[in-house]
This record gives structure tokens, C-alpha cells and sequence, in this order.
């Protein structure tokens, strides 16, 4: 049954806000492209990484200069989507977009066809529901000690889905289900977050965050235990800079700017970087010829390996 699936989902991600210092736990920070400086004039592994992802750019470090350069050939050619023979900013940023997401793409099709029953490539609401709650439907959840919390995730999961549905069609292609999955991770999806992070404090059920519940969220105190200094910085980051109209409560639209923080595209400036460096005309676009021609700060090969073990090869490319 995939609801005690997804039970052990909801349990695992409790352990790991515990493991997560408590202030930072509802925070969705944007990951860098690499763990590597970005410093060209040292070598070019940063942007291996941005333009591949970590594991592809590990591959490329094995293959000879000729080879690599004939599997960037390839990947231009799918970059270029709309086949006009130019790399824009807009192509490129999609495609480091797209490599930096392969970990959420590799986990919705490893559960794909557990959902897919009818194994047409796409997942409908009817399909997901009877797959994660089937049995527990029938019952009404009545053989379920706590139903009202069954109740309420099913009836979570259906706004949420609808939200991930772009068409409204109640059928979610494989980005809407990676959007219903991962909604953190999807700008149409930033809503749904900040919602569903307001419920999940909110214990009065006002529609805010006071502050009993923001702390009451990182911490609970113990009989005899003198609180920790962090909990009053919290107090005072919730007050001088959470609470930003001073009313005393968090509203959705603060809660944004707490949870999903206006930070740095990093796959923005990267798309920025490699089309300055390589865009040898200055049509502020670029060319397979120019790309091949700079084509080792794009990829790596045995000829600028920088040391790293080859984990798995792929044959994607």
C-alpha cells in the first residue's frame, strides 16, 4: 500500500528537520550548481558541473577530447529547442535548469509506475488517490486510529495536485507530477508552499503565525530545562525582522519571504557566464561552432581531468 510509503516519506523528513538546525528547517534554500569555486583562471570544473550536472561531468572527464566534443555536439543540438542554429539565454538557462533537477526527474520516474496503473505516461488525480489511499477510501479510514489526519493529507494532496495541473485537465504529465512532488522547486508552485507551511504552524487556526507557534514549530521545552540562547534570537528575528508590518503574527506574505528567500539564480548568471565567454560575434547568442570552439569550458575529458573517480557511466548523451 503506497500510504504507508508515504507515511515512512513523512516520518524520514521529520527525522531530518531534527537533524537540520531548527531555524532553518522551513527554509528552502536554492543549492549552488557545484561545490567547486568558480574561478576560471584555475580550471573549469564549476562549470562542468553547471552545464551537466555533477555525475555527467564525471563521465566527460573519462572520455577522450574527441569524444566529449562529438557528446556536446549532441547536447546542442537538443539545447537548440527551437532549431534555428542559436544557444539564447533562454535555452541555455532552461537546459542548466533542467541538469540541476535530475535528482527530482530520477526520483518521479522510479516511482512513475506505481502510479501510472493504466500505463499511459501520464498520472491522473483518480489514479494517485486510488493508489495512495484505495483501500483506506473503501473504509472511510475507519479502521484508522487517527482518521481525521488521513483525512486531511488526502484532502492536501488533491489541492496540491490541482495546483502541480498547469491545464487543469486533472492528468499530471511527468513536470506537473515533479511540481506536485517537489513544489518547492517550481516557481507556479510557490503558493502551495507558503500555504501549507502557514497550516502546519498555525495551531489556533487564525490564518497566522504568532509567536508561540513560530517557536512552538523549532521548539518544545522540557520540565526543568532553561531554554537555550538561540530561542531567544529567534524571539527577536521574528520580531525585528519576520513580522515586518509589526502586528505581532506572520501572513502568508511574510512567511514567503522567510521560507522561499529572493536569492541568487545561479543557473541565471551561469547561462550569463558561458554565453559572455564564448560568444565570439557579441550577438549576445552562440553558435555550435563557437561552442565547440571553447568547447572545455563546457565539458572535461581525459585531458582536463582533474582527478576525479568515475562513479557510473551513462549513455544518455
Amino acid at each position: 500500500m503506497m500510504l504507508l510509503s508515504s507515511l515512512a516519506h513523512v516520518y524520514l523528513l521529520a527525522a531530518v528537520a531534527l537533524a537540520v538546525p531548527a531555524q532553518e528547517k522551513r527554509v528552502h534554500h536554492q543549492a549552488d550548481l557545484s561545490d567547486h569555486v568558480h574561478d576560471d583562471s584555475q580550471n573549469y570544473q564549476y562549470d562542468h558541473e553547471a552545464f551537466l550536472g555533477k555525475e555527467d561531468a564525471k563521465t566527460f572527464d573519462q572520455l577522450t577530447p574527441e569524444e566529449s566534443k562529438d557528446r556536446l555536439a549532441k547536447i546542442v543540438d537538443r539545447i537548440d529547442s527551437d532549431k534555428d542554429g542559436y544557444i539564447t539565454h533562454s535555452e541555455l538557462h532552461k537546459w542548466i535548469k533542467h541538469r540541476q533537477r535530475r535528482y527530482i526527474e530520477e526520483n518521479v520516474n522510479k516511482h512513475w509506475k506505481d502510479y501510472d496503473g493504466n500505463k499511459d505516461d501520464k498520472i491522473a488525480w483518480e489514479e494517485y488517490k486510488n493508489t495512495t489511499y484505495g483501500y483506506y477510501l473503501g473504509e472511510d479510514f475507519s479502521d484508522i486510529e487517527d482518521k481525521d489526519t488521513y483525512k486531511s493529507m488526502l484532502a492536501r494532496d488533491e489541492r496540491r495536485f490541482k495546483a502541480a495541473d498547469k491545464d487543469g485537465d486533472g492528468i499530471a504529465t511527468r513536470e506537473e507530477f515533479s511540481a506536485f512532488l517537489h513544489p518547492e522547486e517550481f516557481n507556479y508552485m510557490k503558493d502551495v508552499v507558503v500555504q501549507e507551511t502557514v497550516e502546519d504552524m498555525d495551531k489556533n487556526g487564525d490564518g497566522k503565525i504568532n509567536l508561540h507557534e513560530y517557536i512552538g514549530d523549532m521548539y518544545t521545552p522540557e520540565d526543568g530545562e532553561a531554554e537555550p540562547d538561540w530561542v531567544q534570537t529567534e524571539k527577536t528575528h521574528f520580531a525585528d525582522f519576520r513580522d515586518i508590518n509589526k502586528d505581532g503574527y506572520l501572513d502568508a506574505d511574510e512567511v514567503a519571504k522567510w521560507v522561499l528567500p529572493g536569492e541568487v539564480d545561479h543557473a541565471d548568471n551561469e547561462a550569463k557566464h558561458l554565453i559572455h565567454e564564448t560568444d565570439t560575434d557579441k550577438d549576445e547568442k552562440i553558435t555550435k561552432k563557437e561552442i565547440l570552439a571553447n568547447w572545455n569550458m563546457f565539458v572535461g575529458s581525459q585531458a582536463t581531468n582533474y582527478g576525479e573517480d568515475l562513479t557510473k557511466r551513462h549513455d544518455e548523451f
